[in-house]
């Protein structure tokens, strides 16, 4: 409300959580989740997934864990099996698509076009659920870097409040930083490394500037291009039939 207050914007408050209950979000998540850890109860522990920090610096591809936050402040961290981390991801994924589901409903009732807030490394990783956050007809931000979204931010007169919060993909129940989730750095050393490795600069160059070894800077560089590559259907245009025939 801060942020719409600021710039004096008529806001709607809209209330998923039935329709995510009907779907089997939680439900589905929660059974994943037990799966790993049986002691799991949703009703009074938290949990979230995350890739831990030494999986990119022992130049492995993403492997999440679960780690569950038990009511007494205890945490336990077990790796995820594929079933349960697609289950999980799959499930979790049901309020993205509701969200933009109801923006649309607004969007079409008020003959509005829908505009998507992904910045470039949401976009290029693939960090975006297909027909969820990454359905909109218009993504003013997704040529921008992370620290050019808060450069932008600070030149609108975005609430400091709001810029210099923590980001987070608040989906799942503890607290969790995008980080954490996915990232596996801070956005002011990701976006200099990914600006090295799209414009082509060697990492003997990049290394210094960032004051890491050359492996390091290779191995970013490898992270970046499985994820671009990974995702890549995230990107796509549906394929139609005649595409099968040319």
């Amino acid at each position: 409300m801060e942020l719409a207050d600021t710039f004096n914007t008529a806001t709607v408050e809209e209330n998923i959580s039935e329709a995510l209950k009907g779907f089997g979000c939680y439900a589905r998540r929660d059974e994943a989740v037990k799966s790993i850890v049986p002691e799991y109860n949703p009703e009074t522990d938290k949990m979230k997934i995350v890739i831990p920090r030494d999986i990119l610096e022992r130049k492995l591809p993403p492997v999440f864990y679960v780690t569950v936050v038990f009511s007494n402040g205890k945490e336990v961290s077990k790796r995820l099996t594929p079933k349960a981390y697609l289950q999980i991801v799959a499930a979790s994924n049901f309020k993205q698509r509701s969200r933009m589901s109801m923006l649309y409903y607004h969007a079409e009732a008020n003959n509005y076009a829908v505009i998507g807030t992904p910045n470039k490394h949401e976009v290029k990783q693939g960090f975006f659920v297909k027909f969820g956050d990454g359905g909109a007809d218009v993504m003013p931000i997704g040529n921008l870097y992370k620290t050019q979204v808060f450069q932008l931010a600070r030149y609108l007169g975005v609430p400091n409040e709001i810029i210099e919060r923590v980001p987070t993909t608040d989906t799942y129940t503890a607290e969790q930083t995008q980080e954490e989730f996915f990232y596996q750095m801070p956005f002011e050393q990701m976006d200099l490394l990914w600006y090295g490795w799209e414009n082509g600069f060697p990492a003997e160059e990049v290394a210094p500037v960032l004051k890491m070894t050359k492996e390091d800077v290779l191995n970013n560089y490898s992270n970046f291009e499985r994820k671009m590559k990974t995702t890549d259907y995230l990107r796509s245009a549906p394929i139609h039939d005649y595409d099968f025939w040319d």
